[in-house]
């Protein structure tokens, strides 16, 4: 699903990875005003990731459930085996992994290349993952440039330890909110130890991408930044 209200050459190609319990529709719903900013300068793709997550009785539902939009509630891995994850968990279960990596390798095939990626929340999470990948492996199949994670944080599921082994060069901008209570903003603040000169932008808000003028500000010279090298 390509955002493509300006068709560019020139423009950035981002792929949009959603949050744990939402899909690509509701991701795409839930960045209306970010896009409104963008849009001149990105052209985005929004994908689903391919675990389907169990419904669940209310009062056990976590992460993005009430982030609005509609269809399926996907997932990019569990941290049980019984399918449910919690991003505050230590385990060794990543039930699911795989078979994210290999939709994103299946999109990058055919719906790239890709400039950047932007994501959210356990979306951010298999982020860093991606972005530790290509740190240890230049020749990986997933090639990009740079990373915005909202919400992101450092995946607990021991298996994904090996990728925070590197220091991460690649440029990239972190976005948290103060009230966040599904990922708190020490866990945002945590995972910045992993990457080298990270951009941050910290925001009053909670478990959304934030769109005001300062955040717009900070957007811009960050895609601005993206394009001059891109081109150069």
């Amino acid at each position: 699903m390509a955002d493509t209200s300006k068709k560019d050459g020139k423009l950035l190609k981002i792929l949009c990875i959603h949050g744990y319990r939402q899909n690509a529709q509701a991701f795409r719903e839930r960045t209306g005003a970010f896009r409104k900013i963008i849009k001149k300068h990105a052209e985005l793709v929004f994908i689903d990731a391919p675990n389907r997550v169990p419904t669940l009785p209310s009062e056990d539902v976590h992460e993005e459930a009430t982030g609005g939009g509609s269809g399926d509630q996907l997932g990019w891995w569990f941290s049980h085996v019984n399918d449910y994850y919690h991003a505050q968990d230590y385990t060794d279960c990543c039930k699911g992994f795989q078979e994210s990596l290999d939709t994103i390798k299946k999109t990058f095939h055919e719906q790239g290349p890709f400039d950047g990626i932007l994501a959210f929340s356990q979306g951010a999470a298999l982020l860093t993952v991606l972005c530790g990948m290509k740190e240890q492996d230049p020749d990986c199949p997933f090639q990009f440039d740079f990373a915005i994670l909202v919400a992101g944080f450092k995946s607990r599921q021991s298996p994904h330890e090996k990728f925070y082994s590197i220091p991460i060069t690649m440029p990239t901008l972190h976005v948290f909110g103060d009230t966040d209570k599904v990922i708190q903003k020490e866990m945002s603040e945590d995972l910045l130890q992993y990457f080298v000169n990270p951009k941050i932008i910290q925001h009053p808000g909670g478990h959304f991408i934030p769109a005001s003028s300062p955040q717009k500000k900070i957007y811009l010279e960050f895609l601005n930044e993206m394009s001059q090298r891109k081109n150069r």
